[in-house]
């Protein structure tokens, strides 16, 4: 492919057009910026979910699909319902999220609907092609996604939008994950969010180092169906995902990454939407004040005490349940809502510990010292 022998010169350079890329975007005040993504936002359209205090529920109200101030946690021996009066389970549409934000981006700020290629990193930015022409970026910001390594430890999921034929029972209440399924090929839920009583996003999830054939996530969301009496009316759209819970290698290391490809996921949840949001607004407070260093998206400790828990599942995964469940049943709904977050203090990590096996954690925390990950 031949090289353009114009140069565009660019101030700042965000790859992707996604959760993390559009929330920097929309940030930066009077800065010429120009965002590559090759999707639109109808190409990109999933549930996006994180639990959202009052401000936040504002703040990307035009986009919020559903939202419940009730989540539950359920396998064969016990159901932990949450209520909390602060955090509401929140789900986003992406395609309204990413619609909107692309509408409201400064005039100092462009979006070109094409991939980058051929990037050549120097010093903070780089040189690389996208639409046919030649760009030159004093700053780069990449957000595509990390690298997977083979065998790792991933959330893998599909899920179904669908409307009923009759109304649900406890349509108020989000099932984050519902335990009484197979679990013989890795830690397994249903994840449900009821937008009304005759309209919901059902998904299995599996929680493993195997993806599954996209049939066998079908099967297990139509046995969950039949098995609660809930009959399709229509499908309206399905999404499949792969998120990673391990520590992986950035699209380019030699860029500022930033987003999942920056390590925002959580690693032992795979929530990443609203720290995504929070190391975003931080980095945008730092270019604006003149500095362009990524913020870290989380402490070392939170790292550390992610990569225990994740080891002790890989190692014990007919444990996975009652890991959860156990995590679930020592925390009231706020604590929760901060734990899911990554915001937990040492109240809230003392009783999760407490509510614990302890050797096969203890067995974990000693491992992953003396690995140097």
């Amino acid at each position: 492919m031949s090289i353009p022998a114009k140069i565009i010169e660019l101030d700042i350079a965000i790859i992707g057009g996604g959760s993390s890329g559009m929330a920097l975007a929309t940030r930066l005040n009077g800065l010429s910026a120009t965002v590559f993504e090759p999707k639109t936002a109808a190409e990109r359209d999933c549930c996006w979910a994180f639990w959202a205090h009052p401000p936040q529920l504002k703040e990307f109200s035009q986009s919020i699909q559903g939202s419940w101030d009730r989540w539950r946690i359920i396998d064969h021996n016990d159901e932990i319902i949450h209520h909390s009066n602060q955090y509401r389970y929140t789900c986003l549409s992406a395609k309204k999220h990413l619609e909107h934000c692309e509408t409201n981006l400064k005039k100092s700020t462009s979006l070109v609907r094409s991939p980058v290629e051929n990037l050549v990193p120097k010093g903070n930015g780089g040189q690389f092609n996208a639409n046919g022409q030649r760009y030159s970026a004093k700053t780069i910001y990449d957000s595509r996604p990390p690298t997977m390594a083979e065998n790792s430890l991933r959330q893998h999921f599909l899920g179904w939008e669908i409307s009923l034929k009759e109304p649900m029972e406890n349509a108020d209440i989000a099932t984050l994950m519902d335990f009484r399924v197979d679990q013989s090929r890795g830690l397994h839920f249903i994840y449900v969010l009821p937008y009304s009583d005759r309209h919901l996003l059902v998904e299995s999830t599996m929680i493993s180092t195997q993806l599954e054939d996209k049939g066998w996530y079908r099967n297990a969301i139509t046995g969950w169906l039949a098995e609660h009496n809930i009959q399709v009316k229509s499908q309206l759209r399905e999404e499949y995902g792969v998120i990673s819970m391990a520590t992986e290698q950035p699209y380019n290391p030699e860029v500022n990454n930033i987003g999942a490809n920056g390590g925002a996921v959580r690693l032992s949840s795979g929530y990443a939407f609203s720290t995504i949001q929070r190391q975003m607004a931080e980095l945008a407070q730092s270019i604006n004040a003149g500095q362009r260093n990524v913020p870290k998206p989380f402490s070392r400790l939170l790292m550390f005490m992610d990569k225990v828990f994740n080891r002790a599942l890989n190692a014990q995964p007919d444990q996975g349940v009652s890991f959860f469940m156990a995590t679930a049943k020592a925390l009231n709904a706020e604590q929760f809502s901060l734990f899911m977050l990554g915001d937990a203090g040492f109240l809230e990590w003392a009783k999760v510990m407490q509510a614990m096996p302890k050797w096969p954690f203890i067995k974990s925390a000693l491992s992953q010292i003396f690995s140097h990950d």
